[in-house]
C-alpha cells in the first residue's frame, strides 16, 4: 500500500476530493494511482484489502481526464472504450464482492460492492435496474454485520427500482425476495421470512428451473429458518435438496470435464479449465459455504443420518475435484466412503 497526504494549495480549485468509502472530505490519496482519495488510513486499507489492489491501475483511465481528440470518430471511439472499462470493472467488482459475502467476510465485500453501486451508475444511471445486484449485495453484508437499518435502506433503494421497472427479470425478482427473507429471519420475523424465500424460489424456478443452482439458495436460507423454528423434518428435507442440486450440477461438471480429457491433453486441458468447467470463483465459495454448513448440520444431529451425510461430502469431493484441489479432493472421497462403510 503506498498512500500520499493531500497537499491543499497543489489541489485543483472548485474540485473538492470525497473518500472513496464514505463520501467525507479527503485528506489522502492513494499513492500508486493518484485517482482515489480516502478521509483517513482506516478506510484506505479497507478498501485496498477489499478491492483497490486488484483495480488500482485499471483506474487510471476511467478517471483521467480525457485527452483532446482531433475528430468526432476519435471522440466516440474513447468513450466506447470507457464504457467498456466501466462496464468490466462493474462485472468485476460485483463477483468480488459476491465472492467475500458467500465466505462470510462481509466487511471486505462492502467496498467492492460500492464501487459496483457506483460503476453501474456511471454507466447506467441513478434509476437503473442493473444497480439493483449491488444493492442487494450491500443489503446481504450489512444483514450479515448486523447492521439491519442499513440493509433495510439498501433493500428499500432496490425495491423502489424494481417496482419502477415493468419488464424486470425474474432473476432480480428471485435475488431481491431472498434479501428480504434474510432480513426478516435476522429481526426474527419467521414468517415474513418465508414468505419472501418461498417467493425468491419461484421467481428463481420461473428463471431457472426447480432444480439449477440459482434456486438452490433459497431452499438453503429456508430450510435454516425451519431448523430455527425446530421444524427438523422440512429443514432435513430442505437441507437434502439442496445437497442433491449441487450434487447433480457437480456431476455433470464433472462428465463433461470427461468427455474434454478423451479429446485434449491433460496439459491443455489444465490452460482452459476456467473456460469449460463454467463454475466461477463465486459459485465456489456458494457451494463450500452451503455444503459445509449442511455436514455441520448433519454431524451435529441427535439422529445420525449417514447416507445423506456422505451424499454431502461426495458433493464437496467432487467441488474440490472440480477446481483442482486434489489433495482435499482424495481425503474428502475417504471420508464419504468411510461413512457409506
Amino acid at each position: 500500500m503506498n498512500v500520499q497526504e493531500l497537499v491543499p494549495l497543489a489541489l485543483p480549485r472548485g474540485r473538492p476530493l470525497s473518500c472513496e468509502l464514505c463520501g467525507g472530505p479527503a485528506q489522502l490519496r492513494c499513492g500508486a494511482c493518484h485517482v482515489t482519495y480516502y478521509c483517513d488510513v482506516d478506510h484506505q486499507k479497507a478498501d485496498w484489502v477489499s478491492i483497490h489492489e486488484k483495480i488500482c491501475q485499471l483506474l487510471i483511465p476511467i478517471r483521467t481526464s480525457f485527452p483532446f481528440f482531433n475528430s468526432e470518430k476519435e471522440r466516440k471511439h474513447g468513450m466506447e472504450q470507457l464504457l467498456h472499462r466501466q462496464k468490466h470493472l462493474v462485472d468485476f467488482t460485483h463477483k468480488v464482492a459476491q465472492k467475500f459475502v458467500f465466505e462470510g467476510k462481509h466487511e471486505e465485500a462492502i467496498p467492492a460492492a460500492l464501487h459496483s453501486l457506483r460503476f453501474s451508475i456511471d454507466t447506467c444511471g441513478p434509476d437503473s435496474v442493473e444497480l439493483v445486484p449491488a444493492y442487494l449485495i450491500l443489503a446481504e453484508a450489512s444483514t450479515g454485520l448486523g447492521r439491519l437499518t442499513q440493509a433495510e435502506e439498501y433493500l428499500s433503494q432496490a425495491q423502489w427500482i424494481v417496482l419502477k421497472t415493468s419488464d424486470c427479470s425474474n432473476g432480480i425478482q428471485s435475488k431481491l425476495h431472498r434479501n428480504l427473507g434474510l432480513l426478516y429471519a435476522a429481526k426474527g420475523n419467521f414468517e415474513e421470512s418465508l414468505y419472501h424465500l418461498a417467493t425468491d424460489i419461484y421467481f428463481a424456478s420461473c428463471a431457472f428451473g426447480t432444480h439449477d443452482i440459482s434456486t438452490s439458495g433459497g431452499y438453503f436460507h429456508m430450510a435454516n429458518v425451519f431448523f430455527r423454528q425446530n421444524k427438523m423434518d422440512i429443514a432435513d428435507s430442505l437441507y437434502t435438496e439442496v445437497t442433491d442440486i449441487w450434487h447433480a450440477h457437480f456431476s455433470r461438471l464433472i462428465q463433461v470435464q470427461s468427455q474434454t480429457l478423451t479429446t485434449l491433453s491433460c496439459m491443455l486441458f489444465i490452460h482452459l479449465k476456467c473456460f469449460i468447467l463454467n463454475i466461477d470463483e463465486a459459485q465456489q465459495a456458494e457451494a463450500s459455504q452451503v455444503l459445509n454448513a449442511i455436514l455441520d448440520i448433519r454431524e451435529q444431529a441427535p439422529k445420525q443420518q449417514p447416507a445423506k451425510t456422505a451424499n454431502v461430502v461426495h458433493a464437496l469431493a467432487m467441488l474440490h475435484y472440480l477446481i483442482f484441489d486434489f489433495p482435499k479432493a482424495s481425503s474428502t472421497q475417504k471420508l464419504n466412503l468411510k461413512i457409506r462403510c
